[in-house]
This record gives C-alpha cells, sequence and structure tokens, in this order.
C-alpha cells in the first residue's frame, strides 16, 4: 500500500498557496476554485489544501531544519515548537540507523500545525 495523499484545512486559496510555495519550494500542481482545492505535489504524494477539510498534522522532510526554522522566522511564520531531538536510529526499523531525528512545529497561514522533521548523523 502507498499513501497517495494528505489533506489539509486551507480556508483562504491564495494565502494557502503563497505559504506552501514558500514552504516547498515549489507552485501548485493544481487547484479547483470552486470548489476550494489546491494541490502539491510532494515526490508523488498529494498534498490538498482544502477549505471543507479538519485540520489534520502533517510532517514535512526538509534538508536543514535549523535553517528552515531561521528562514520561517524571518518571514513572519509563527514557531510552535523549536528543533529538539526526539529519536536516535540505531537500527533501520524507524529511519535510517545512525541518525537522528530532530522535529520543530509551526503555524501554516491557516492556523495549522505543522511538523518539520530533520535527520542529521547521530551525534552531529
Amino acid at each position: 500500500m502507498k499513501l497517495i495523499q494528505v489533506a489539509q484545512r486551507a480556508v483562504d486559496l491564495d494565502r494557502a498557496s503563497e505559504f506552501y510555495s514558500r514552504l516547498l519550494g515549489g507552485e501548485p500542481s493544481g487547484r479547483f476554485d470552486p470548489p476550494g482545492l489546491l494541490f502539491f505535489d510532494l515526490d508523488g504524494v498529494r498534498l490538498l489544501l482544502d477549505r471543507g477539510a479538519p485540520s489534520s498534522l502533517i510532517y514535512l522532510d526538509v534538508a536543514d531544519l535549523r535553517l528552515s526554522v531561521e528562514d520561517l522566522r524571518a518571514s513572519g511564520t509563527k514557531i510552535v515548537q523549536e528543533p529538539q531531538l526526539v529519536y536516535s536510529h540505531v537500527d533501520g526499523s524507524l529511519g535510517p540507523a545512525g541518525t537522528d531525528e530532530w522535529m520543530a512545529f509551526i503555524k501554516d497561514s491557516e492556523g495549522n500545525t505543522v511538523g518539520l522533521v530533520g535527520r542529521e548523523a547521530s551525534g552531529s
């Protein structure tokens, strides 16, 4: 089984499009308004921003967590939780062995919480 889509609530599609285009580094792959749907492609998984969807919590992999948080902070994004170590992957059962997983949480333009995940070599 493969994950195909995640839906997140977005009341203002223009505002959400601007926020997620900046966060993801790319433009939407589709927009249907009405009924109020905005899509981004995340390596084959659709992120659907939908006026009618409930809020959900999504986690996005970022190359440099600390830099991403600082860039978002500078653009006025609310940081809910600063980067912190959440897990050290000793084996490969939940992530690449020998890496530390760090997370931070932000509020998107629509008030949803978004998790940002970064992995570093253990002990970095």
